[in-house]
């Protein structure tokens, strides 16, 4: 079944019919799925996701645009959350420099911070990264230890970039911008990225595919990006969905008895 390797339903768009959406989501082909932190409120949030619904999983950390509200204290609840047995990965983190909603430096200084936490608990890295390619390359190169699993989340860089990361054994998540009519930069890399480095992703409830683009997104919506990826890769799309949930289990080290 599919795996939304990112998703944030903690978010006010799901609201009004939370439950009654998740609740559904087997029914839409959807297995599992993992609630991705933006802030210490949606961490927390991913928290409570995670224990209330036994298909859910968490993630969490301090999105770039929120590290202003970071501190020793913050990062101390963040290691506790990480100790918690549905809990599977630090994020997302890393740096955005469109927005600029904090300073460089400081974004610099609590990526490296939460990269670092990532690395002691033996615990999975989704990195947030937009208009700071080079810096971001540099800290991944610096920080990444032998044996961590690290996503660049919403991939949109250069296929050449995108080799570099190659390299170093990194996943990619793709979601519904894959579909969109100007992606051609990113189907080039899908079309050579090695299904095994292919994580399924939403964002949800941003980045819904075509035809809902603009619209509230949902992991129901990952099989029109199914779709693109078996049309790019030339393979079936019950492969696409075997192969992508096989690499989330091991990603965030899931086993087939935690279904």
């Amino acid at each position: 079944m599919i795996f939304d390797t990112h998703a944030h339903y903690d978010d006010s768009a799901f609201d009004e019919d939370r439950d009654v959406l998740l609740t559904s989501l087997h029914e839409q082909g959807v297995g599992m799925l993992v609630n991705v932190g933006a802030d210490m409120e949606s961490s927390a949030c991913s928290v409570e996701l995670a224990e209330q619904y036994p298909f859910i999983y968490g993630a969490v950390g301090v999105h770039p645009d929120g590290v202003g509200e970071l501190n020793e204290e913050k990062l101390c609840r963040l290691r506790e959350y990480l100790a918690l047995p549905k809990i599977v990965a630090v994020g997302e983190i890393g740096l955005d420099y469109y927005w600029d909603k904090e300073q460089h430096d400081l974004q610099k200084e609590w990526f490296v911070r939460q990269f670092r936490l990532a690395a002691e608990t033996g615990m999975p890295v989704i990195i947030h990264s937009r208009e700071a390619a080079a810096d971001t390359l540099d800290i991944v190169k610096e920080e990444l230890q032998p044996g961590m699993h690290v996503v660049m989340h919403c991939y949109s860089y250069s296929l050449e970039q995108a080799r570099e990361y190659l390299k170093m054994g990194l996943y990619f998540g793709i979601g519904g911008v894959l579909t969109f009519k100007n992606a051609r930069k990113l189907k080039e890399v899908v079309e050579e990225l090695p299904m095994e480095r292919i994580l399924l992703e939403t964002d949800c409830p941003y980045l819904a595919p075509v035809p809902f683009r603009g619209k509230r997104n949902d992991s129901g919506k990952l099989t029109y990006v199914v779709h693109e990826i078996s049309a790019l890769k030339g393979i079936p799309e019950e492969e696409v969905i075997r192969i992508t949930e096989e690499n989330a289990r091991r990603f965030y080290r899931i086993g087939k008895e935690r279904r």
